[in-house]
């Protein structure tokens, strides 16, 4: 084997750890647990684990040549890096130390969450057993909340099996779901968590798809009644405004009627009058007749 070849390590080639590793290793979010296998299974993988974790008696592997030594130097600062990029700043600036060895980083940080277990318990039992599903937007958003708690809890020693997280995730559900989370709570055994994960999105997108359906019903019911309010004010108005001219024309009539009444009686009593007057002087006449004709005898 060539010095070329002897010198390459697959460690050196790793260019994005968190490709790797995607936990963000952080003090509020306690994954130290499911971060630590991760970075252990990664390490085992590019021929690294001894640099965090100590071999066992009579398998250490001590660099004797000058060029082992400096390898094993690089891949301790390789694997430093790692550390350093896969946990958070508050973390980082905890444990960052001058001249730190890989394997001394790793120690601090399990140290910081090793510690204290019970407390850390304590407080992560009680989030788990007060998560309501009200307090977040969505199924899924729920759900990955309640299952970080959950891996937190075995981190720190308090194992949280899937019959106890399947019924802590449905006593959390709002009403609209207490229907699919009667069901789940009658299955015997219990779903698993994934599958009732899945079945509450389903329970979600049919809500959703019911909801946009009563909304659209409503605007057409709204547009409807809008139509046929402007449909009935416009009818209103014109049975109104030819109610007034019908009203207007009838008063003209009448009021036509009442003139014409007005001058029928005039000329009519003006022709009585004048046949009155004819009528005395006949009399009148008449009755000077036949005195003439007395006075006439007499004579």
């Amino acid at each position: 084997m060539s010095e070329s070849k002897s010198s390459f390590h697959p460690a050196l080639v790793v260019s994005n750890i968190n490709n790797h590793i995607p936990i963000v290793l952080e003090m509020e979010n306690i994954q130290y647990s499911t971060w630590a296998k991760l970075f252990k299974i990664h390490a085992r993988s590019h021929r690294v684990l001894d640099h965090i974790i100590p071999p066992a008696k009579g398998k250490e592997k001590t660099p004797k040549t000058e060029r082992e030594k400096k390898l094993w130097s690089t891949l301790d600062a390789t694997v430093l890096q790692w550390i350093y990029a896969t946990i958070s700043h508050d973390l980082l600036h905890t444990i960052l130390e001058p001249d730190t060895k890989a394997m001394e980083a790793w120690n601090r940080l399990r140290d910081i969450f090793q510690d204290n277990k019970h407390s850390r318990a304590v407080t992560l039992e009680y989030d788990f057993t007060h998560v309501n599903m009200e307090d977040f937007p969505s199924v899924s958003a729920y759900c990955q909340h309640l299952k970080s708690l959950s891996d937190q809890l075995k981190n720190v020693g308090s194992l949280v099996n899937n019959n106890r997280l399947v019924l802590q995730l449905v006593s959390g559900l709002t009403e609209p779901y207490k229907g699919v989370a009667t069901l789940i709570r009658q299955r015997d055994p219990l779903t698993q968590f994934y599958q009732t994960h899945s079945m509450l999105t389903l329970e979600e997108a049919d809500l959703a798809k019911k909801a946009a359906h009563s909304s659209s019903s409503a605007m057409v019911a709204c547009e409807s009644t809008i139509s046929h309010n402007i449909i009935d004010h416009s009818s209103s108005h014109r049975n109104t405004n030819s109610g007034k001219r019908n009203q207007y024309r009838n008063n003209n009539r009448n009021n036509n009627g009442g003139r014409g009444g007005s001058k029928g009686g005039s000329s009519g009593g003006g022709k009585a009058g004048g046949g009155g007057q004819m009528g005395g002087g006949n009399s009148r006449g008449g009755g000077q007749q036949p005195a003439s004709a007395t006075q006439f005898s007499m004579g």
